[in-house]
């Protein structure tokens, strides 16, 4: 029987693909989990319109990271911190204060999972971070960090 996996399912496939299973692993495991569904020409077509739904929808999800990309990679992000002696931080500046900062400057929402940071940046001076938009964009920003 051929069906069309709702949900990723282990050593059978990904979601949105159409695998052949037996009539009993499809009829006492799969659809009552609502893993996969039967594929009739009718669910193909609506999987054919979900997947132009999303290609379209990762479309403009990429398209949306670019333009965050040209707005923040010429700019400096400015994180002001306590520090001691040398520019030396009593604490230490990380991803979500990144994001806070992006956030109050540029009006724009970032998760800090995005950042990628090497480890937590503790001296003050400018370092420059990745960002992570999407797959396949990243954005190189520049952090300075000030004292107080």
């Amino acid at each position: 029987m051929q069906v069309i996996l709702l949900k990723d399912v282990k050593g059978q496939g990904k979601a949105g693909q159409v695998v052949k299973v037996s009539d009993g692993y499809a009829r006492n495991m799969l659809f009552p989990r609502q893993l996969a569904m039967e594929a009739t020409p009718a669910n193909m077509k609506v999987l054919e319109r979900k997947r132009e739904q999303i290609e379209a929808q990762r479309a403009i999800d990429k398209q949306v990271a670019e333009d965050i990309k040209a707005k923040i990679e010429s700019k400096t992000v400015k994180v002001i911190s306590k520090a001691g002696e040398n520019g030396r931080l009593f604490g230490a500046v990380t991803s979500k204060d990144i994001a806070e900062a992006i956030q109050k400057e540029f009006l724009i929402e970032l998760d800090k999972k995005k950042i990628d940071l090497e480890g937590p940046i503790k001296q003050t001076g400018i370092t420059e971070v990745v960002l992570k938009l999407f797959p396949g964009v990243q954005a190189k920003c520049k952090v300075d960090v000030e004292t107080e």
